[in-house]
């Protein structure tokens, strides 16, 4: 060896002192992440495994690659991980074990087959190839399967499956081939934080500053998270699955095969087969903390825990029971709360990044995740709409390791439970409550939850359960949500609201910040309140939300129940060092109460001194009032249509306000509502909901609020040089748009196909039963890549493909409830 090539291999060797970025663990994810950044140009990569490269969970994964999930952007997620396992090794020179053998998830019963062509829908809606397939083709293509208990399959072509090891060392050496450092045997002891920003990691062998870190680590993601104060939510459990020797009938090309209804899976490995599933309860693991050294490991066996999967799998293939089995697995994987990975810059500390939490489909989805991670980390903020996966959806309390330990046992058995409409999750629960809900809970409120609160879903009758019964038809609950929705329509309802996120946002330049951050003007006087949005660079929606002005350098916003993360960190990203303003999380400090309907302003008006006439409390205005023995915030504001003030009460005050509201409003017959009923009533008005119709992804001319933009205003916007370069282009291409359907008895979801003229062109957002017009009525989202506009959307014959029913639908321009005494402006 010459002196020359000496020095080299010397400074190769030598363990880095710093690095633009560094990724803490060599699973699939870390090796993705490091992939996409080095095929960006970001080469001063460095990533540490505390083992060796996808030794933890990785390994022992199934390999699974299925395309379908129920949000648009997920689904390209796994696409994109599709194509680019299928080019990976020419690129490479490592075989990935990537194929494309398809998919079939079959049905037992006909709720599970309903279910299946509302995937097929959902399917077509998103582009992705698919067929539903009776019984007897179902076993044409899988034929060592018993097919005389099945309604029928759907067949996905364009699935597939892969090696999971073999994929993360072709990854790896393609991030390595442009400059990546990937060093193994490295434990990570701590992060390095200044003034709130990571900027470095600790190990072993020493330091490593950097600009940009990167969790990971998978089931240790959260511990790595603990070193700096960043909530990863999540939590191990086990997973298990047997490979089988060979067995006649199997060969190479059988496709992947889901037989949900008995929680298990099938794949082909060496002519023999893989079998596994996700129980309904599982069994968590690590609860004393994952240890350090577990590579390559499993954990023993537990047959018992196994056998209603196996009972299972011995009536859809009968020849197991004779089959050879060569290996049973048993290796813990981490899931999430909601069943949904984390992705993201954390909202606790700048430049920390996180990506976990896969539950078991992390192989599906690391492609996609990777390289959206590594855009996130590149542009500063998400190039699409990530929200279903975005690790602001969580707080801090979400990481009691008790509550996940009890929620994960429900969480992993959602891969195959039943996906009713209006499903909540059992376990860990009441979480967070409002002042109010006992009072709620005594007059037969059944409730659901949200962000951890427990919200009044609806309210049961004298004697009946206040418990839903699902179905994909009209559920228990549906007569009553008529009858709240009446009293709103009619007389005057009340709902609980306090799970609100509330805001406070104070100092010398809080309306020079908000009005920079709202595409609505927010410098309006004391004692206003405005609707507006917030949006990203891209004139997407980052949120909606109600500014109202309290004083001159004090706002407080009311936003989403799941959004208070989210809003309170996209706000404190945009305030510069040298601003004075400060965001104060007061969501725990006021309930809310809005009382809603013709004759709310009458309820009021017994409680309170304060004049509530159109002329001295106009819409869009807020005051604070003496209700009862009471003080609190009354904004005149509804998003159910109707007349109607929202009750901002400091939290001591709420039951006796609610108290008094329910004596006073007894001659005007006033009645408790609940979620479903505001659902209902505000989709009748057509009212835009974020996460729903309003996304990162969409802007305000597409979402039909071009009047909330003021373009004009001093200063612009974030977004505003979108927006008018948008306008110049005039030719809106996607729209939300609201229908109803001519059948007043068909039931629709959410997620459904529209067609027009019989193309596909597009999905519905969001969608209920409104009672008030006697129909189904739906906001959805449309695309044409030539152009939508008014013709297009009067001219069109639309319908709504219901798990394969195809219903009439009628688009309208204008809300149809829309009453010509205008309630809302009285």
């Amino acid at each position: 060896m010459t002196q020359h090539s000496a020095s080299n291999k010397e400074i190769s060797d030598k363990f880095p002192s710093q690095a633009r970025v560094v990724i803490i663990g060599g699973g699939i994810i870390g090796c993705s992440v490091a992939y996409h950044l080095t095929k960006a140009g970001w080469t001063d990569v460095v990533l540490l495994e505390q083992g060796s490269l996808s030794c933890g969970t990785t390994w022992h994964a199934a390999g699974l690659v299925g395309q379908l999930r129920s949000h648009a952007n997920m689904t390209g997620l796994i696409r994109y991980s599709t194509q680019l396992y299928s080019e990976l090794e020419a690129e490479t020179g490592l075989a990935t074990g990537w194929k494309k053998c398809g998919s079939l998830s079959v049905a037992r019963t006909k709720d599970r087959m309903t279910v299946l062509q509302r995937t097929a829908a959902s399917a077509r809606a998103q582009g992705v190839n698919v067929e539903v397939i009776s019984a007897r083709e179902a076993g044409d293509l899988w034929p060592v399967m018993a097919t005389d208990d099945l309604q029928g399959a759907v067949w996905l072509p364009d699935d597939g499956k892969a090696n999971p090891s073999d994929l993360t060392q072709s990854l790896a050496r393609g991030a390595r081939m442009r400059g990546a450092k990937i060093l193994e045997r490295v434990q990570v002891t701590g992060i390095t934080v200044k003034n709130g920003v990571a900027c470095g990691v600790e190990t072993e062998r020493g330091n490593i500053a950097a600009e940009i870190v990167v969790n990971c680590a998978g089931q240790w993601a959260r511990k790595v998270g603990q070193m700096c104060g960043v909530t990863v939510p999540l939590h191990s459990a086990e997973h298990m699955y047997i490979v089988t020797g060979k067995i006649e009938g199997v060969h190479p090309d059988l496709p992947v095969m889901r037989d949900p209804d008995g929680y298990i899976y099938f794949k082909e490995e060496v002519g023999g087969l893989v079998m596994g599933g996700f129980e309904p309860q599982a069994k968590p693991w690590g609860m004393k903390g994952i240890p350090n050294k577990f590579e390559f490991a499993l954990l023993e066996d537990d047959w018992d825990q196994f056998e209603p999967l196996m009972e299972n799998a011995l009536l859809r293939v009968p020849q197991l029971a004779n089959a050879e089995v060569k290996k049973f697995y048993n290796g813990p994987e981490s899931f999430t709360p909601d069943n949904n990975f984390i992705l993201g810059e954390a909202p606790e500390l700048k430049n920390f990044f996180v990506g976990a939490g896969f539950n078991s489909m992390g192989i599906a989805s690391a492609g996609g995740a990777g390289r959206a991670l590594a855009e996130w980390i590149i542009n500063g903020a998400p190039t699409m709409d990530l929200w279903p996966v975005d690790i602001r959806r969580f707080a801090g309390f979400n990481n009691n390791q008790r509550w996940l330990h009890d929620r994960v046992k429900e969480t992993l058995g959602l891969h195959y439970a039943m996906p009713w409409p209006n499903r909540e999750l059992d376990t860990a629960r009441p979480f967070r409550r409002s002042p109010l809900y006992h009072l709620l809970q005594a007059k037969g409120a059944c409730f659901g939850s949200k962000m951890g609160w427990e919200r009044a879903n609806w309210f049961a009758d004298k004697g009946q359960q206040p418990a839903t019964v699902y179905s994909f038809g009209r559920q228990n609950c549906h007569d009553n949500v008529g009858r709240e929705m009446q009293a709103v329509r009619e007389r005057v309802a009340l709902f609980d609201q306090s799970s609100f996120a509330k805001l406070l946002v104070q100092g010398r330049d809080a309306c020079h910040v908000l009005n920079y951050l709202c595409v609505a003007n927010i410098d309006v006087p004391v004692g206003t309140s405005v609707y507006t949005g917030m949006l990203n660079e891209r004139g997407g929606y980052e949120t909606d939300l109600t500014v109202l002005r309290l004083a001159a350098e004090k706002f407080l916003i009311i936003t989403g129940s799941a959004q208070a993360i989210h809003d309170a960190d996209w706000i404190n990203r945009h305030i510069k060092s040298d601003d004075h303003a400060i965001v104060t999380d007061v969501s725990s400090a006021y309930a809310v109460l809005a009382l809603m309907g013709p004759k709310s302003r009458d309820v009021l008006q017994k409680l309170s001194d304060t004049d509530f006439t159109n002329k001295a409390f106009p819409f869009g205005h807020v005051q604070e009032i003496a209700l009862g023995y009471a003080t609190a915030y009354a904004n005149r504001m509804t998003y159910v249509g109707e007349l109607g003030w929202e009750l901002i009460v400091p939290v001591e005050f709420a039951v006796g306000v609610y108290e008094a509201l329910h004596q006073a409003g007894q001659e005007f017959g006033l009645s408790d509502a609940g979620y479903y009923a505001l659902e209902a009533l505000r989709l009748e008005k057509g009212y835009r909901a974020w996460s729903r119709e309003l996304t990162p992804d969409i802007n305000p001319y597409e979402a039909g609020l071009g009047f909330t933009v003021a373009m004009d205003k001093s200063g612009g916007f974030i977004g505003r040089d979108a927006l008018a370069k948008f306008k110049a282009e005039n030719n809106i291409k996607r729209r939300i748009v609201q229908l109803t359907l001519e059948d007043g008895d068909a039931v629709l979801w959410g997620g459904e196909l529209i067609l027009r003229n019989g193309v596909p062109v597009g999905e519905i957002r969001s969608a209920a039963h409104g009672h008030t017009l006697g129909c189904a009525v739906v906001l959805g989202q449309v695309s044409d890549a030539s152009g939508i506009d008014k013709d297009w959307m009067e001219q069109g014959n639309f319908e709504v493909d219901a798990a394969g029913t195809l219903y009439q639908a009628r688009l309208h321009l204008r809300s149809p409830y829309d009453p010509k005494s205008e309630r809302i402006k009285i």
